[in-house]
């Protein structure tokens, strides 16, 4: 092999440390926001006079910043249920269909990751405001679907690819129905790739700004809108509790995954 790691000799450590700062300089902000959370001070002020947990009880105790994180979780659950609901149909039309256009309706279909949020944003905002779809639960969850399709769609297809479809065809020699065999057989061989899909979808849902912005309404507004508001009128530390929050459970639920990918695959 042209490139082998382990005999790449100082090379090798040169690229580990290169590795190293570039994961700090990404992590590096993710860090100071959790340390903010927990400062004395007021105001978003780094190095924290002091340490408390004051901004979390704050936080915990606002009935504003409950119900957002309640209807980001909300919103997200749904979004995912239905992402891979239709994630998984539309990967067994990919993987396994045979018909002309079957590449560009793949390509369609994967847009949302490549299209520049703002724009599909005004897009979808013109076009729900005229079915009155604005500032609705089903108009949030149909708009953040539309953008974690392709995060339920990569891994279901992935692992569908992966299944020996023979299996599946023993299975309705010996007696079973078609969809007998898929939801016996084949579901249960992909679960890994469904469950990515779920917590994916969940994960992109959960965090998105820009088109929520588009869609909030004073009634209705997730986690990550209530925080965008709050950054324009107030530097409370309590944003920063609640942005770690976000991302603790991101984080938490990618470690799920990866525990749980494992486990399965063993």
């Amino acid at each position: 092999m042209l490139l082998d790691y382990d005999r790449m000799g100082w090379l090798k450590i040169a690229l580990l440390g290169f590795t190293a700062l570039v994961a700090g300089f990404l992590l590096l902000p993710v860090v100071f926001i959790v340390l903010l959370s927990f400062g004395s001070s007021r105001w978003l002020a780094f190095p924290p006079p002091g340490w408390t947990l004051k901004w979390y009880q704050e936080l915990f105790a606002d009935p504003a910043w409950l119900d957002a994180a309640l209807t980001s979780a909300r919103i997200a659950t749904m979004t995912a249920m239905l992402a891979v609901a239709i994630g998984l149909l539309a990967s067994f039309a990919l993987v396994r269909g045979q018909f002309a256009g079957r590449e560009i309706l793949r390509g369609l279909l994967l847009t949302p990751m490549v299209l520049p949020v703002v724009v599909f944003a005004i897009a979808v905002y013109a076009f729900f405001l005229r079915l009155g779809l604005g500032g609705t639960t089903i108009g949030f969850v149909i708009a953040h679907t539309v953008l974690a399709l392709p995060f339920a769609i990569i891994p279901i297809a992935t692992a569908l690819e992966g299944f020996d479809k023979s299996i599946e065809d023993a299975a309705i020699v010996c007696g079973a129905s078609p969809l007998e065999a898929k939801l016996r057989i084949t579901l249960p061989s992909i679960r890994i790739g469904i469950f990515s899909a779920a917590i994916f979808s969940f994960l992109a849902s959960w965090d998105e700004v820009v088109v929520a912005i588009f869609m909030a309404s004073p009634s209705l507004q997730t986690l990550p809108v209530k925080i965008w508001g709050s950054l324009r009128s107030d530097l409370s530390p309590v944003i920063a509790a609640a942005s770690s929050l976000l991302v603790g459970l991101t984080l938490a639920l990618m470690v799920v995954t990866a525990l749980l990918q494992r486990k399965f695959r063993t």
